[in-house]
């Protein structure tokens, strides 16, 4: 169908609005990489010696023990709740994901307040045997390398759980049962038939949680141990040096770049052909009751780890503090969190709709370069963006101030960091990819004889997407916007560093008073982004168990005539 001039010219907004949008994502990387390549001091020779090498082996060490830990735990899990038939097993398949729900900041606080030496659990060690101090026991320290792999295990490994699990249920029950004539173990067919199939899944899963172990700053924090992410904090707000601190976020990015190749490496044989238009769900085992008591309790495990724990030491410390809810200053972070997190969701979802309508009207080389660009903010941990949102927008206070002073006597000040501007960009620039996730695969299933059909009706683009894409995506619009609002309010690296003066929402009341081991303060704030958490993980649990149901339906009813 013929376009009109004005019809090709609707389609070239679209492009350079998704142009434009991918150069303010990209802003903050070029920022960075200016700042460390052009400092004020020569600070590498000092960044060399002293900080970079330990922090750098600190973080492959903690990324080495948390990718080994989730791979471990996501994987078998994944394959109990897929293949075996246990007692429990349909709760289990949904439970497994909870601990999304909880952010790695909070799990590692009360897990410092379970463990450390004034803890309920040291404190009954003592009192059974009869121990005066530390020194007549040994009890592993929490406030370490290895507490930090513990925590950030506990809770990162849904995501090879999500990953892996969809691998296992959509492999062909053909093939597996092929194995099985072949005579084939369960171990077998596990190490030499499933687990070959989803590595490319297994891959993807571990490179989403190590991406969030490097973005992770409280866990790191409370536990004392010296990451990149807590360098780059340290160096910039301790140490006063924003360009040391830039050096350190190149390398982190560095790593982001080396995470996404090998997420890229991974996925480049996801899609497997089984050879058959019908599909069925695998036959499960049928585990013995010792074997089926097992299954149970390495699947309860995790859970009890990662969400059991800390959500009853929660709920045991918000319940002696309930008098602070209705205090101002709990009801002002609260209206905090929930204002910053609702604006930086709807301008995720308005940006989303904009790129893939883009791509959609003109899917060309440099526009997919640009929307793919557009999509990495998720990878760049929240310190690094911080450092490089700061300068810029810093620039822009200062160049407005000064002109507004010179031409009118009017004192701007920091308009854009002072009212939190910078904070909405950062939580744009970070969670665009979960909006657009969404708002993608949403567009993806809207045909495209629809578009064609409101064309000779005389839409233009723009009509067509108001009127036609936008109610039938209503459903796909409102779970992009949860998940990125909740996103949004449990981010804390960018928060702690952009936020205002005198400016508090939820992630960062709890890290300021567990950093002073006010932990009966903490609970309260720390409850809420739980419970606000648990929305999108029950969404995921019900949208992934339907998505396969429908896959799978489609499957077996063969191609259409």
């Amino acid at each position: 169908m013929l376009r009109t001039p004005t019809q090709s010219i609707v389609d070239r907004f679209w492009q350079v609005a998704a142009l434009v949008i991918a150069a303010f994502v990209l802003l903050p990387i070029g920022a960075i990489v200016w700042i460390a390549l052009t400092p004020a001091t020569d600070v590498w020779g000092h960044m060399l010696a002293t900080v970079l090498p330990g922090a750098v082996q600190t973080t492959l060490l903690l990324m080495l023990g948390v990718g080994l830990t989730t791979g471990v735990t996501g994987v078998a899990t994944a394959w109990l709740v897929t293949m075996c038939n246990f007692p429990g097993r349909r709760f289990m398949d949904w439970a497994l994901l909870v601990p999304l729900a909880v952010p790695t900041y909070i799990v590692a606080f009360a897990y410092v307040e379970v463990l450390d030496y004034t803890g309920p659990v040291q404190s009954l060690i003592r009192d059974l045997f009869g121990f005066k101090t530390s020194r007549d026991y040994w009890f592993p320290e929490i406030r370490s390398l290895g507490g930090a792999i513990f925590v950030m295990g506990a809770v990162l490994y849904p995501y090879v759980y999500l990953t892996t699990r969809a691998s296992f249920l959509i492999q062909s029950a053909s093939t597996l049962d092929v194995s099985r004539t072949l005579g084939a173990s369960p171990y077998g067919l596990f190490f030499r038939v499933a687990l070959p199939l989803a590595r490319p899944a297994i891959a993807i899963g571990v490179s989403l949680a190590l991406m969030e172990c490097l973005n992770d700053i409280g866990a790191v924090t409370f536990f004392g141990v010296k990451t990149l992410t807590f360098s780059v904090y340290d160096t910039w707000l301790n140490r006063s040096s924003l360009a040391g601190a830039a050096q350190l976020a190149l390398a982190m990015l560095l790593m982001v770049f080396l995470l996404l190749w090998l997420e890229r490496f991974g996925r480049r044989k996801q899609r497997f052909d089984s050879g058959s238009s019908k599909q069925r769900p695998p036959t499960r085992f049928n585990l013995k009751p010792v074997q089926a008591g097992l299954a149970l309790f390495l699947c309860g495990t995790p859970i009890f780890v990662g969400f059991v724990v800390p959500g009853l030491l929660l709920a045991d410390r918000a319940s002696r503090r309930l008098d602070f809810v209705l205090s101002e200053g709990f009801l002002t972070t609260i209206w905090n969190s929930f204002s910053l997190a609702a604006v930086a969701a709807l301008l995720t979802v308005l940006i989303s709709v904009s790129l893939a309508y883009a791509l959609r009207l003109n899917a060309n080389g440099p526009l997919k370069s640009a929307v793919r660009l557009a999509s990495i903010g998720y990878a760049i941990p929240g310190t690094v963006l911080a450092i490089g949102i700061l300068t810029p927008l810093a620039t822009f206070d200062n160049f407005l101030d000064a002109r507004m002073e010179a031409w009118f006597g009017i004192d701007t000040g920091l308009l854009l960091l002072g009212s939190g501007t910078g904070l909405v960009y950062a939580y744009v620039v970070r969670f665009l990819a979960v909006s657009y996730g969404q708002v993608e695969g949403g567009f993806g299933r809207i045909s495209p004889h629809l578009d064609m059909a409101a064309r000779t009706l005389g839409r233009n683009t723009g009509q067509t997407l108001t009127q036609v894409h936008l109610p039938i995506l209503k459903p796909v619009l409102l779970s992009a916007a949860l998940l990125s609002f909740v996103d949004c309010m449990k981010e804390l690296p960018a928060t702690i560093l952009l936020r205002p003066f005198n400016f508090e929402t939820l992630a960062t009341t709890v890290f300021e008073a567990a950093s002073r081991e006010a932990f009966e303060e903490a609970a309260l704030p720390s409850l809420a982004i739980v419970l606000v958490g648990l929305i999108p993980v029950i969404y995921l649990a019900r949208t992934s168990a339907s998505t396969f149901r429908t896959r799978l339906s489609k499957r077996q009813a063969g191609p259409a005539v």
